[in-house]
């Protein structure tokens, strides 16, 4: 089937190229966005993918595997030049609920990351990975190549494709340790800091009385929430 449809894109073949975009649309989108952090400049990027693989479709080899690795490799060059342009610093999905869960994300990088607040830490760590390990992070752990499909869309050997994932899964799981660290320090004082207070507060004889009953204390209120609340309200 994939031989078919190279052929018949490269001869020109408008259905063909309509069946291709229909197949590959939505992953050379999320693709974009996850190198970009923008879903406006994705759907550029996305546009552009499309117009330079019908105007260039003579370049794509008669013969070979899915069309998509061809696909995500224009994809990432249109990334790259997006964000020369704008000088921005990608934050993957940082401000942004992700586009849809991954299930097999949490093996390929820092543990299970069904804990809501180990996948805000990788949002939030995500864009200091250097931009090479971003790319191959995105080709094969969500877009889903193997080695080979992704060293063609990055036009580099197999070998560097391994090298590159290897050092980006072990820098991405540190940098999210450490973020989990950094809150959990974080939380540690603040809650030193209200004891302080609390005492402070009991030796002047300022103590703020008890909740009267059916009161709701803050803890109490924060461990009621679900997930859902939780994940709702660290996506703002």
């Amino acid at each position: 089937m994939s031989e078919d449809l190279r052929a018949r894109l490269r001869a020109g073949d408008r259905d063909a190229f309509a069946e291709l975009y229909e197949q590959h649309a939505r992953a050379v989108h999320l693709h974009a966005h996850r190198l970009t952090g923008d879903w406006s400049a994705a759907e550029e990027v996305m546009a552009d993918t499309f117009l330079d693989a019908w105007r260039h479709r003579a370049r794509l080899e008669p013969e070979g595997g899915a069309v998509l690795p061809w696909l995500l490799g224009m994809a990432t060059n249109k990334a790259r030049n997006a964000r020369r342009g704008t000088g921005r610093r990608l934050a993957f999905l940082s401000r942004r609920p992700a586009p849809e869960p991954v299930p097999d994300f949490a093996e390929e990088t820092a543990g299970r990351l069904d804990d809501a607040r180990t996948l805000d830490a990788v949002r939030e760590v995500y864009g200091r990975l250097r931009r090479a390990e971003r790319e191959v992070l995105a080709l094969c752990v969500w877009s889903g190549l193997d080695y080979a499909e992704a060293a063609q869309a990055l036009g580099v050997p197999v070998g560097t494709v391994r090298s590159r994932l290897s050092r980006a899964r072990a820098r991405l799981r540190r940098l999210v340790e450490e973020r989990l660290v950094e809150e959990r320090l974080a939380e540690e004082r603040l809650a030193e800091e209200r004891l302080a207070d609390e005492s402070e507060g009991r030796a002047e004889g300022r103590g703020e009385p008890s909740p009267g009953r059916g009161e709701v204390r803050r803890g109490d209120a924060f461990a009621a929430l679900t997930l859902t609340d939780f994940q709702e309200g660290t996506s703002r």
